[in-house]
């Protein structure tokens, strides 16, 4: 799969995860009523986050919002919190993700720049997904611990009855959608792989002698430079110049021209 393609689809999953963490938390249907004990009922309750509803056999269905904080349980304000941080750090991610993508072109911007946004993005994506999932995960926590509790209360005595809730559809859209964000972010981390500029190990450096070649002879010290004529042959006892022969060859002394 090549690096357009991957950031591409990462970039789609996750905005479809981000939108159903935010119709999510929208949703009035996080914990409904039981009806097992009871299929035949004239009035329907369930919650949500922000207000509960009921439903008469009617059709009439009226919703009260919950007016204040401070009656509402500590978990509760908490997985409230959780879906809005993820729900805000989806939001930047698909923000950065937009400048990020490498069909998108803004100015002179550097490959190298497209994949820490690419990375950035991919983070944001993973960290929201995670807290729509942790945030789902504990609302389902609390139905489970209530609904055994009021379980256990109406067996205990018959008289206390109470209503029971159970799974919305809202916690199924929540868990989805935390795990579509989750797998969008990394594929966008999987993708900045592709987008940095690939460099060589080792950087070969040439140098260029500023003046001109030095060469060093034996004896005495002596410098010269490299582009002098040649050395002139030493003569001396036994040592005499090749002379020519007329066929243009180059003859040498013998060893008997040295007595």
């Amino acid at each position: 799969m090549s690096t357009t393609i991957c950031q591409v689809m990462g970039f789609i999953v996750s905005s479809l995860g981000v939108a159903g963490c935010m119709v999510s938390t929208a949703m009035d249907m996080w914990s409904t009523q039981d009806l097992y004990d009871n299929p035949v009922t004239a009035v329907f309750q369930y919650q949500g986050l922000w207000r509960s509803c009921v439903r008469q056999s009617s059709g009439f269905t009226e919703c009260r919002p919950y007016f204040t904080i401070l009656g509402l349980p500590a978990m509760f304000q908490a997985v409230r919190a959780l879906m809005i941080v993820g729900i805000v750090l989806g939001i930047l991610g698909l923000l950065v993700c937009i400048f990020a993508l490498k069909c998108v072109r803004i100015g002179s911007m550097e490959d190298s720049a497209k994949a820490n946004m690419t990375l950035t993005s991919g983070i944001m994506f993973i960290v929201a997904g995670l807290c729509a999932i942790t945030g789902v995960s504990v609302f389902a926590n609390m139905l489970v611990t209530n609904f055994w509790m009021s379980t256990a209360s109406m067996y205990q005595g018959m008289q206390n009855i109470q209503n029971r809730y159970t799974f919305g559809s809202a916690l199924f859209v929540g868990w989805v959608a935390g795990g579509l964000a989750l797998v969008g972010g990394i594929m966008m981390c999987l993708a900045c792989r592709g987008l940095i500029p690939e460099e060589s190990r080792y950087k070969a450096v040439s140098y260029n002698a500023s003046g001109r070649n030095i060469s060093y002879r034996t004896g005495p010290y002596k410098v010269g430079s490299g582009y002098e004529p040649e050395t002139k042959s030493r003569k001396g006892a036994g040592y005499e110049e090749a002379a020519r022969s007329e066929d243009g060859r180059r003859s040498y002394p013998s060893k008997y021209d040295y007595v």
